[in-house]
């Protein structure tokens, strides 16, 4: 049995104002291509296939022309549901999609069925406990009078029953083939980028690689970065386009997931850049160089500049980008933030004067014209300040 694991492909995403489109038409006919080459039995798309719970036109057609496409070549195709996916859009074409071998598993809640069953000419290969983006109600039930941190461990408990009761169910089919657990979920000790948003009350909960224990593979979504967190059966795979600058630098991958022996197996496949995000930092001068050193004019930009005129800076960089037909998509000021202290002013504190020295020097703040009027002012100061010590 041979497993492709992804995640993560946010169809329809709006970036900045552009769209996605043309890179995830380049992805989807990469991966067609790729599952055909490496004779994959099982796709696991873990989760967060679109990037909202209402995508655009143009993202549902994608979508479903390459499952269609999928289906001829691909004996399993699982489908679990994201925090950004929309249940109801999931689950309307589920039957349909039943009948081209598609499972889409959408909200995790007593209705569906989880543990899916693979199968090669009849013989079993392997279980896979479909478990989608579980959400509060399903797993948490609600008390009053509740803490924060009590309706943390109680989501954190109800998480962690959930993947226990599947994984029994699992055994109930057969216990000596592989068993394959999906989440969309965070762990603790996993890292995580600028494009992730919490998806959970707190955002921390205890939950980490050991709770998989069990599992024989654990194939994960929501992060946007392929990394394997604590072990190398527990993984996600990451996003397959880069859905922000700070994933610039982040090179983008599936796992293929092979069993021999009893041994699970990883292979980390790298996945072509369709178009490249590239952050500069610097002064004008600098920034303006690197602009007129860039060759491909598909590259997406941001620029984070430090400058003492930010404003004159801003202008000359979008002035010149243009003029090299770039595109800028957002030229950030990096601010320094500075520790001011008295020293810095030649600051004296009060603690450090008297009430007569600090009326002085309030005096001669004032640069009073008529000197004798300061003297007088001292002088009847002196008078208050000494009748209010004898008192």
């Amino acid at each position: 049995m041979k497993i492709l694991h992804t995640s993560d492909w946010h169809l329809g995403q709006s970036f900045m104002g552009k769209s996605r489109l043309d890179e995830h038409e380049a992805f989807l006919k990469w991966l067609l291509q790729t599952i055909e080459q490496e004779s994959i039995d099982t796709l696991i798309v873990a989760g967060d296939i679109f990037d909202t719970a209402t995508p655009p036109n143009y993202a549902l057609e994608i979508y479903y022309n390459f499952l269609t496409k999928i289906s001829s070549i691909c004996k399993n195709i699982i489908i679990t549901a994201g925090n950004h996916d929309s249940v109801a859009t999931l689950k309307a074409p589920k039957q349909l999609l039943r009948a081209l071998n598609v499972h889409v598993i959408t909200s995790g809640d007593e209705d569906e069925d989880e543990v899916i069953a693979l199968y090669d000419d009849k013989e079993l290969q392997g279980i896979v406990c479909a478990v989608p983006f579980l959400r509060d109600f399903v797993v948490r039930r609600s008390q009053s009078a509740q803490t924060m941190s009590d309706k943390e461990s109680a989501l954190s408990l109800g998480i962690k029953e959930h993947y226990k009761s599947v994984y029994e169910k699992a055994k109930e089919i057969s216990k000596d083939v592989p068993i394959i657990a999906t989440g969309h979920l965070t762990t603790l000790g996993s890292k995580t980028s600028e494009s992730e948003r919490e998806i959970y009350i707190g955002g921390t909960l205890d939950l980490d690689s050991q709770f998989f224990k069990d599992f024989d593979y654990v194939a994960l979504g929501h992060l946007h970065i392929n990394q394997r967190v604590g072990s190398e059966r527990v993984r996600y795979s990451g996003s397959p386009i880069p859905l922000s600058f700070s994933e610039s630098n982040s090179q983008k991958k599936v796992n293929i997931v092979e069993f021999v022996s009893g041994e699970v197996e990883v292979t980390e496949l790298d996945i072509p850049l369709f178009r490249k995000l590239l952050v500069i930092r610097g002064d004008t001068r600098s920034v303006i160089k690197e602009l007129e050193s860039i060759t491909n004019k598909e590259t997406w930009i941001e620029i984070h500049i430090k400058d003492e005129n930010p404003f004159h800076a801003n202008e000359s960089i979008r002035t010149r980008a243009k003029e090299l037909d770039l595109t800028l998509l957002a030229v950030k000021i990096d601010k320094e933030q500075t520790l001011f202290t008295a020293n810095t002013f030649n600051a004296i504190s009060l603690d450090e004067l008297n009430p007569l020295e600090v009326f002085k020097q309030r005096v001669e703040l004032e640069a009073l014209e008529d000197e004798e009027l300061a003297k007088d002012l001292l002088v009847k100061f002196k008078e208050i300040v000494s009748e209010v010590e004898d008192r």
